[in-house]
């Protein structure tokens, strides 16, 4: 029997360490405000030993936060091991804004943690909390990668590390143990029992799909047109401006949405929320465009919008279980309403078509045979696309941290080559948090791209018969100067090549 312990990482999570490059980190963030509250020290600091006290009472609820990667030999795959040199003054860090701080001051300090790799020698997290802003408020801006969570088991983790009512109780801590790790030999032994052991596991698994299906041979042919319709859409896709050659750097910019306005949208509309979203983004990237002096009829603009897969017995689980859509926005069209329509029915069309079930059935194909399917999976879960908006589902009433009151949070979402532009967005307690998430070399007026989300959403709530909530005092973006050369694709290089999920 073996002494050790590992569990090995399944193919979606590992794909995220393989779509990771020194341009690329694939963690997924987030920054968040918090009321300072009772966590307010009499010097005007954060009690950030209270905080450190607090997280060691919940790490045994999240195993992986005291785990590390150990790379199998010779297989491109990882499992993950107990850390016996786990520090948690190395992963909970304590910084601070000069006083006053700003929003716009922690929007640059958020782009520039954010913009760092994590330490694959170390368990893949980092939590730094930010004193110093302005009105009695911190902040904590998390960095996790993505082969730990998705944006479901992220908002889970969310409700493990606080909670909700400004209780300051402090947990016990227990007594961490860590297990022993396997040697480059057990792994190699280990590896090629799993691999001999595939082919089996396939048949095993046909076994039973075609034991729960009704008709096989009919539910066979419905996943076939699944991918091939999958297949159909392309490798490729439309230069634009808004995408081109990654840089290391990143820009990050935020914006609130009252859920109560975007619900009545939806209901005025007879639509979805998420294709409320969908229509905003759609005029938002339209204008955003238009002020590059591109044609937008001219671009056909696909996004990746990722669909969870978990289901409720997999709540609370880490690790990815998820799928995408991949979708053309309509920005051609000029009308909002227009657009809605278009949207809503595509996306009715993507749920009868099943697409994301495609991408599902791909990645679990690829656990039988890794070496063959996994790059064709992982492409076409990530699609031809040029950006990402994922739109996760948070809880709506206040969390607390040691008594400190939530304010917002704004989810960050990686960019892979060829990305410009990735969108966020989480719900919770009443607002929409939007995050934003770019490369500043390409698209080096985000703000402006957040404006225009902003006036997009009220126009669309006018012609909705909505009032909606002041939600941007800043003044709208300047416009296209007539007199400048329009964009002729010059930093469209590497467009479209990927995607990924937060």
């Amino acid at each position: 029997m073996a002494r050790h312990h590992y569990d090995r990482l399944s193919v979606q999570d590992n794909s995220f360490l393989l779509f990771e490059t020194p341009k690329s980190p694939m963690h997924v963030s987030s920054t968040s405000i918090y009321e300072a509250g009772p966590l307010l020290r009499d010097d005007g600091g954060i009690d950030i030993e209270r905080v450190k006290r607090a997280t060691e009472g919940y790490l045994h609820r999240i195993p992986r936060y005291r785990q590390k990667l150990h790379f199998i030999p010779m297989a491109d795959h990882a499992v993950w091991v107990d850390d016996r040199h786990f520090s948690l003054d190395y992963h909970v860090r304590h910084t601070a804004l000069p006083k006053p701080g700003s929003d716009d001051q922690l929007k640059q300090l958020s782009s520039r943690i954010m913009s760092q790799p994590l330490d694959r020698a170390r368990p893949l997290w980092e939590t730094w909390i930010v004193e110093g802003l302005e009105g009695g408020r911190f902040a904590v801006i998390t960095k996790i990668h993505h082969c730990m969570i998705d944006g479901s088991s992220g908002v889970d983790i969310a409700q493990i590390m606080m909670s909700p009512t400004p209780d300051r109780d402090l947990p016990p801590i227990p007594r961490y143990v860590p297990r022993p790790a396997p040697t480059q030999a057990e792994l190699v032994a280990d590896e090629l029992r799993y691999r001999f052991a595939m082919p089996f596991k396939a048949i095993r698994g046909f076994r039973d799909f075609a034991r729960e299906s009704e008709d096989l041979r009919a539910e066979i042919s419905r996943r076939a047109r699944i991918l091939v319709d999958m297949f159909g859409m392309g490798l490729s896709a439309s230069e634009s401006p808004i995408n081109g050659p990654l840089s290391p750097h990143r820009s990050f910019n935020w914006l609130n949405l009252s859920l109560e306005d975007v619900k009545a949208v939806r209901r005025a509309l007879g639509c979805s929320v998420n294709d409320v979203v969908l229509t905003v983004v759609t005029s938002a990237v339209r204008e955003f465009l238009l002020l590059r002096g591109a044609n937008p009829a001219r671009i056909d603009f696909k996004i990746s919008a990722p669909v969870s897969m978990r289901s409720e017995a997999e709540r609370g689980e880490l690790g990815n279980r998820v799928s995408s859509w991949i979708l053309e926005l309509p920005i051609d069209e000029p009308d909002p309403l227009a657009q809605l329509q278009r949207i809503h029915d595509t996306t009715q069309e993507l749920k009868d078509s099943e697409q994301a079930l495609g991408v599902e059935m791909m990645m679990a194909v690829a656990e039988w045979t890794p070496a063959g399917l996994l790059s064709l999976g992982a492409q076409a879960a990530q699609g031809p696309v040029h950006s990402i908006v994922t739109n996760v589902p948070g809880p709506q009433f206040p969390l607390y941290m040691q008594g400190a009151k939530l304010e917002a949070i704004y989810p960050q979402v990686p960019l892979l080559e060829g990305m410009g532009l990735g969108i966020a967005l989480m719900s919770y307690n009443g607002r929409v948090c939007w995050g934003f998430n770019a490369n500043p070399d390409v698209v080096p007026d985000l703000p402006d791209f957040v404006r225009l989300v902003s006036q997009c959403f009220e126009d669309l709530a006018k012609r909705a018969g909505v009032q909606a909530t002041a939600v941007a005092a800043d003044p709208p973006p300047a416009p296209f100067d007539a007199g400048s050369p329009p964009w002729d694709g010059s930093l469209a290089a590497g467009a479209g090549e990927g995607s990924t999920d937060a």
